[in-house]
């Protein structure tokens, strides 16, 4: 199962949010820097609407979502890439993680500590960003060291990763992280091998008070994040109120509802934050439906019908024959399978189709 880790400065809402999108009260969130130590994990529920409506079309008895695993890391502070704080605790956890979302704390609250003493999600990105660069860039002149020996003695792998190396080397050391470097896919195959903390996909959560969740474009700070990680990261950021989520884990789904409409707000941030996750690991779900269950199923962009059949069991992909097939909105507008099959919708697919996201399948396969 791929896992997202959620890392920031201490005391920026990392636990508490961890917390909200559990649905636990798994990690201890207090206001004093590393209140988390060793990281916390939790399964997520992917919320998905389309799962209710299959499963009303189909008269389901069961509804199973598609799930991930969030990781709650401790706190990071400056120099944490020489062993400050829980330094190299820390970068080992981050380094086992598929992809980050990293916390900035973009409220203001006297009453909570910030360790640097003002508000400033810019200069808190960077400070992590930096620690992630610093590490990458050691690791990096570490291999680089061992590839020129390895290279001199005629070892083609260690010279095709000495070019590598040579253009990411400067990147690195302009601050800038490894995701950023355009690569082939041979090279993005061997640049994962490097396992570097900034190569990994990474998705912006800015917290905010209770009262800005309504209206974030007011949020200055919540401006400048957007800003700063769309110019300089070339990635995203989302809006949450960690304390508003971690508030709703303990209310029913009408509480929850009745809470989130006394805020002006239609939708919790943790769901909004939770799909950009699922895409952020370059997942996707398609569907399976019936009487008995409708479940979403999850697969990796690109892939073919066959591993999207091995999801269920190793056997469908090893006796694969064929896939039926229909989207998502065909089924639900045309209200069966047998009116998409009269209005050719629902069409038989091979081993070279790439399964998209919310298509419907049943497969066929010989074992």
């Amino acid at each position: 199962m791929l896992r997202a880790g959620i890392v920031g400065l201490p005391n920026v809402g990392k636990s508490t949010l961890f917390n909200a999108v559990t649905r636990t009260r798994k990690a201890q969130a207090a206001n004093y820097p590393f209140c988390t130590i060793e990281p916390n994990n939790g399964i997520v529920t992917v919320p998905d609407d389309r799962l209710a409506k299959l499963s009303a079309l189909s008269k389901s008895q069961k509804l199973v979502p598609a799930v991930f695993e969030f990781v709650d890391i401790a706190g990071l502070v400056k120099g944490a890439s020489t062993g400050e704080g829980l330094g190299n605790q820390f970068l080992t956890h981050i380094r086992e993680v598929d992809a980050i979302i990293q916390v900035v704390r973009c409220f203001e609250d006297s009453d909570i500590h910030h360790v640097s003493g003002t508000v400033d999600p810019v200069r808190d990105i960077e400070v992590i960003n930096t620690e992630l660069v610093l590490a990458d860039l050691a690791a990096v002149q570490k291999r680089k060291e061992k590839n020129q020996k390895a290279a001199r003695g005629g070892d083609k792998t260690a010279k095709s990763e000495l070019d590598l190396i040579t253009r990411l080397e400067p990147l690195l050391d302009t601050g800038k992280p490894a995701n950023l470097l355009e690569v082939t896919p041979e090279e993005k195959s061997v640049l994962k091998s490097f396992f570097l903390l900034t190569s990994k996909p990474t998705l912006f959560a800015c917290n905010v008070a209770e009262k800005e969740l309504a209206n974030p474009d007011a949020n200055s700070h919540v401006k400048a994040v957007r800003d700063y990680v769309k110019t300089h990261l070339n990635t995203e950021a989302v809006v949450i109120s960690a304390q508003i989520e971690s508030d709703l884990v303990d209310l029913s789904e009408d509480e929850q509802k009745e809470y989130l409409e006394s805020l002006g707000v239609k939708e919790s941030g943790v769901g909004a934050l939770i799909r950009a996750a699922y895409h952020l690991l370059g997942l996707r779900t398609y569907f399976t439906t019936g009487e008995k269950e409708t479940r979403a199923w999850t697969i990796h962009t690109g892939d073919k019908a066959p591993a999207a059949a091995g999801v269920i069991h190793s056997d469908f992909e090893r006796g694969f024959i064929a896939a039926e097939c229909t989207a998502y909105q065909d089924l639900v507008t045309l209200g069966s399978f047998a009116k998409a099959r009269e209005a050719g919708r629902l069409r038989v697919e091979g081993k070279e189709y790439v399964v998209q996201d919310g298509d419907v399948l049943e497969f066929r396969f010989n074992v």
